[in-house]
């Protein structure tokens, strides 16, 4: 009897660590295929996954005029609320020839980027969301993504890929 108690009780403790290990192992994979919240990003030519998203949520107080420094760019206007600080920061380790960031989310957003040449604003890209789509300097990006109430938060992923 001793000997089969043993045996279960064996047979029980590598169940429970095996169960641990898969839990371990399913949580990491989850970690790293969801989006970063508010996440800073750094890439290069041929990034790998493509296309990156990083989620977030759109809207502030402070009128995408004030924060893009003119009510229209030539990629359309500078409108809609967005925070003080930026929601991103987009960092290009070198030239980019084409590259597309379009946000995704189930209301209409709008989108403020400044960096190396410049300052873009969008609101309607494909439909409701804000996109913009070109060549990109190497250099850093500071990204804003707003909305068209003020002070009212809304969740977005935003989609950044080489894919056209």
């Amino acid at each position: 009897m001793p000997t089969k108690a043993l045996n279960r009780g064996m047979r029980l403790s590598f169940m429970i660590v095996t169960l641990f290990i898969t839990s371990a192992v399913n949580t990491a994979v989850d970690a790293q295929e969801a989006p970063t919240i508010f996440g800073d990003v750094t890439i290069g030519p041929q990034f790998s996954p493509d296309p990156l998203t990083v989620r977030g949520m759109s809207g502030g107080s402070i009128s995408g005029s004030q924060v893009g420094g003119r009510s229209e760019t030539a990629t359309g206007p500078c409108t809609g609320f967005v925070d003080e600080t930026p929601d991103h920061t987009l960092a290009l380790t070198s030239k980019f020839d084409y590259l597309k960031l379009q946000v995704q989310s189930p209301e209409d957003t709008t989108m403020i980027i400044k960096g190396p040449g410049g300052t873009w604003c969008n609101d309607d890209f494909e439909g409701k969301n804000a996109g913009i789509i070109g060549e990109w300097l190497a250099g850093t990006y500071k990204i804003w993504i707003g909305s068209y109430e003020k002070d009212k938060y809304l969740p977005y992923t935003l989609k950044i890929t080489e894919v056209k």
